[in-house]
C-alpha cells in the first residue's frame, strides 16, 4: 500500500457519489478496519457487529450508510447507500498493490549464513523481491517465491514450492512445508446491480509469529486490510484453509481439510480436527476442541469439546446422534402407535353411536 497518498476528502467523495458531513478538509492517507484505523485513516461501517468500534476508532473519516447516527464530531463522515461498495471503489482507485516478479533484488538482504535454492544468481529457482530481510540460518528450497518487503525470522525453513506475497512476516523458526501459499488473494468481492461480481483489492498481510508450522499445500490468505494472523507455536496440517483477516492464538492446532472463513477470531490452545468447517464473523475461544467433521455457525465462547453441524456440546451431540441413528426404529413404533391410536378411537366411536 502507498502510504505517501494524501487525498482529499472530497475526491473520495466524489468517487463513490457520498455526502460529506463533516471536517471537508481532511485527508486521508490510507484505509484500515475501523478496530485497527489511525489518523489519517479512511474505514467503513456496514455490519451492526461493527458498531462497537465507532467509539473507540481513530479514523480520520468513515463511510456509513445515511440513516447512521453520527455521535462523534471529530471524525468526518461521508454518506453513501453501500459502504463496503464504496470503500473497494477507493481501494480500487488508489490502493490496488502493483509488484513484478525479479531474481534477487538489489535492495533486498540475506544472512551470509542463510541457505538458498540453487539458481538464485539467475533467479530461476529462487524470488526474492524488494526490501525483503531474511535473517539467521534460514534455509529456502527450490521453487520458492517471497516478494516485496517480505521479512523472516531467524532459524526459519521453507521448503519447496512455497510462496509468501508481499508485505507479509514470518518470525523466529518458521517451518513452511512444500506448496504451501502464505498471503494470497483473500476471497473478497463486490456484486454490482447487475448480478456481476467484481473483486475488491486485498491490501493487508499475513504475519506468522514465532515457531508457527504450516503443513505441505496449504494456503492462509492475506487481509482485505490489517493482518491475517497465526499465533506463536500454532500448528496448521496440510491442506488447510485461512481465509482473510482470521487471527488463530497462541499453540492452536488445525488437522488437514480444516477451513476457516474470513474474520474468525480463534483463542489460545484450542483444537481444530480434520475436515471442521467454520462459518465467517465468529468467535472461538480459548481451550476448545472442535472434533472432526463439525461444521461451526455461531461463536463458541465456552472452553469445552464440541461436535456435530451445527456444532454442539459433546455430551449433547452424542445424545442427539445416538437419537438420529435410532430414527428407523422411531419412524416405525410412531406408525404403529398412530394406528393403535386410530384404532380405539374407531372403538370409542361405534360405543357412542
Amino acid at each position: 500500500m502507498n502510504k505517501s497518498l494524501s487525498i482529499k476528502l472530497s475526491e473520495i467523495a466524489s468517487l463513490v457519489g457520498g455526502k460529506i458531513f463533516g471536517n471537508v478538509d481532511v485527508s486521508i492517507n490510507s484505509v484500515a478496519r475501523i478496530d485497527d484505523a489511525n489518523k489519517g485513516d479512511l474505514t467503513f461501517l456496514y455490519l451492526p457487529a461493527f458498531e462497537k468500534y465507532m467509539q473507540s476508532t481513530g479514523a480520520s473519516a468513515i463511510l456509513v450508510k445515511p440513516d447512521f447516527k453520527k455521535t462523534r464530531d471529530d471524525i468526518s463522515y461521508i454518506e453513501v447507500d453501500s459502504p463496503e461498495k464504496a470503500f473497494a471503489a477507493v481501494i480500487v482507485k488508489y490502493f490496488s498493490p502493483k509488484f513484478e516478479l525479479i531474481g534477487i533484488d538489489e535492495t533486498s538482504f540475506v544472512h551470509h549464513s542463510s541457505t538458498l535454492g540453487k539458481n538464485v544468481a539467475l533467479g530461476r529457482n529462487v524470488v526474492i523481491g524488494a526490501n525483503c530481510k531474511i535473517g539467521d540460518n534460514v534455509k529456502i528450497f527450490h521453487n520458492t517465491v517471497l516478494l516485496e518487503n517480505v521479512d523472516v525470522g531467524d532459524n526459519s525453513i521453507f521448503f519447496q514450492n512455497v510462496s509468501i506475497r508481499e508485505y507479509c512476516k514470518i518470525g523466529k523458526r518458521v517451518i513452511i512445508y512444500p506448496g504451501a501459499v502464505i498471503g494470497a488473494d483473500g476471497f473478497g468481492y463486490q456484486k454490482d446491480e447487475n448480478g456481476v461480481y467484481h473483486k475488491v483489492p486485498q491490501i493487508g498481510n499475513v504475519v506468522l509469529e514465532d515457531d508457527v508450522e504450516i503443513g505441505a499445500n496449504s494456503t492462509i490468505d492475506r487481509a482485505a486490510l490489517g493482518s491475517t494472523i497465526i499465533g506463536k507455536g500454532s500448528k496448521i496440517d496440510n491442506l488447510v484453509q485461512i481465509a482473510h483477516n482470521v487471527s488463530l492464538g497462541n499453540n492452536t492446532i488445525m488437522s488437514a481439510q480444516s477451513g476457516i472463513s474470513g474474520s474468525v477470531k480463534v483463542g489460545n490452545n484450542s483444537i481444530i480436527a480434520g475436515q471442521v468447517g467454520v462459518s465467517g464473523h465468529l468467535e472461538i475461544g480459548d481451550n476448545v476442541i472442535l472434533i472432526a467433521q463439525s461444521g461451526v455457525s455461531k461463536s463458541i465462547t465456552k472452553p469445552g469439546i464440541y461436535f456435530g453441524s451445527p456444532a454442539k456440546e459433546f455430551k449433547t451431540a452424542k445424545i442427539l446422534e445416538a437419537h438420529f441413528r435410532n430414527f428407523p426404529e422411531y419412524v416405525e413404533r410412531i406408525k404403529k402407535l398412530e394406528a393403535e391410536i386410530k384404532s380405539l378411537k374407531e372403538e370409542i366411536s361405534k360405543k357412542k353411536t
